[in-house]
């Protein structure tokens, strides 16, 4: 699978963006997918998980309630809304396809090129 994401870029503190990821290949609809973040001199960073369906989803602590994740199977497309946007979540985002049973880095792979959010505040 590669991974394509887009849709960064620079937000005021408050506001919205929504992040895209499209994959390549046949097998997207098998697989659970996830976003992580690094930002400048952080570790990467898990920010969310969804199943295979969409049906089940999951979140770090920091971005529950302000981010939510969603795929369309159909579109082969991965999403994250991001709402009520704040400077600490100033990072590069990063899709990836789950191939562990964890929520560490290590668990997935196939990871996207990145996508740049900025957060003014």
């Amino acid at each position: 699978v590669q991974l394509q994401a887009s849709g960064g870029g620079l937000v005021q503190a408050g506001g919205s963006l929504r992040l895209s990821c499209v994959a390549s290949g046949t097998t997207f609809k098998t697989y659970g997918m996830a976003w992580f973040r690094q930002g400048p001199g952080k570790e990467r960073e898990f920010v969310g998980a969804i199943n295979p369906s969409g049906e089940s989803s999951y979140y770090t602590n920091s971005v529950k309630g302000r981010f939510t994740i969603s795929r369309d199977n159909a579109k082969n497309t991965l999403y994250l809304q991001m709402d009520s946007l704040k400077p600490e979540d100033t990072a590069v985002y990063f899709c990836a396809v789950r191939y562990g049973i964890g929520s560490r880095a290590v668990d997935f792979g196939s990871w996207g090129q990145g996508t740049q959010v900025t957060v003014s505040s």
